[in-house]
């Protein structure tokens, strides 16, 4: 509880700082008084959350026709979708409202992503003991779309229930699943594959909920030196593109990154449901709005770069081309590109 208190202190210094620093641009604006805490997190409190959910799915309606053709790494046609949630922690004490575990408060963001330009779709913000399956029983599958899942959403019922709706499905294999191999196709293992087998689970209860063949590809990465088993309900795909696929949903690990250190949504203004929605929903919204912009004015760089590029020049009257093009040569691309190894999960 100590080290929570002692966070939560430096988060409000950092934002306390934050401010500061904004208020003597804020002045040339005619605002000539400082913006206290407790005016942002009481207008926080009592905005309704949902206005800016709203908002952000005019945002999405926007932004997804922009990236419909970028690519992210697999050559394929159909939309490509990661699942994934993301614990964010709160201050237990002040937010007795989200418990998570016995000293530690925490909500979820649980968001679907689309590959194609890494774009939510769907999101979610709950509580951290909720139960991310329950969640992902909600969507509305669409058929012929890619569904990437970690080993998190192995649950076969829920898997057969997608399959039924005519979409597609690539997650990791656990080891203690049960299953016989029908049939086995030829595979370049210099490409990293080991095998591509079609199966049939033969446990009780798995056979059960998934009663149709299935697909098991087996890869090594050289890189971690360790073998995967990925599983997918789709038999026309080249066996290596359901390693890459798989290997792309890690962007919604990246997108949780990025919303979290650079749109700052681990230092609350407030500490209600209410507050603490209406933030991270402003947040997803500030990540569109810069996605639109940067793809509307055709900005080559990072994501990243541009926010940076934004933030910094926001009070500025330079037309932002002109900004950019000056500004663009004294920054560095997005410096988190020492991600994991993509398949060391």
């Amino acid at each position: 509880m100590a080290f929570a208190q002692l966070t939560h202190r430096e988060s409000l210094r950092d934002i306390e700082a934050s401010l500061r620093a904004v208020s003597g641009k804020l002045y040339h604006l005619g605002i000539r008084g400082r913006i206290s805490r407790s005016t942002l997190a009481e207008a926080n409190a009592q905005r309704d959350w949902q206005v800016y959910a709203d908002l952000a799915q005019q945002l999405i309606a926007i932004a997804r026709p922009l990236y419909a053709e970028e690519p992210f790494g697999v050559d394929l046609e159909n939309t490509v979708y990661a699942f994934d949630a993301t614990t964010i922690d709160v201050c237990l004490s002040l937010c007795p409202w989200a418990p998570f575990q016995k000293s530690r408060g925490a909500v979820k963001l649980h968001t679907l992503l689309d590959l194609h330009g890494s774009i939510p779709t769907v999101i979610a913000i709950t509580g951290g003991r909720s139960n991310d399956g329950a969640i992902f029983e909600k969507l509305l599958f669409e058929s012929g779309a890619f569904y990437l899942l970690d080993r998190g959403y192995l649950h076969f019922a829920r898997l057969f229930l997608l399959h039924q709706t005519g979409a597609f499905f690539v997650t990791r294999l656990s080891s203690n699943i049960s299953y016989k191999r029908r049939y086995s196709r030829a595979v370049d293992r210099q490409t990293g594959l080991r095998t591509d087998q079609t199966i049939r689970l033969c446990g009780h209860t798995s056979y059960g909920d998934y009663p149709e063949a299935l697909r098991c590809v087996s890869y090594y990465d050289n890189v971690s030196s360790r073998r995967f088993k990925f599983l997918t309900n789709n038999f026309l795909l080249p066996a290596l593109a359901v390693a890459q696929l798989y290997q792309a949903r890690w962007r919604v690990e990246l997108f949780f990154k990025w919303i979290k250190q650079h749109l700052h949504i681990k230092s609350f203004y407030g500490n209600s449901e209410n507050a603490i929605k209406t933030q991270i929903w402003i947040a997803i919204c500030v990540y569109l709005l810069v996605a639109i912009a940067k793809k509307k004015l055709a900005i080559p760089a990072s994501l990243y770069t541009f926010f940076q590029v934004l933030g910094l020049t926001v009070f500025e009257k330079t037309p932002i081309l002109q900004v950019f093009q000056d500004a663009t040569s004294h920054f560095d691309d997005d410096p988190t590109p020492n991600q994991l190894n993509l398949f060391d999960f």
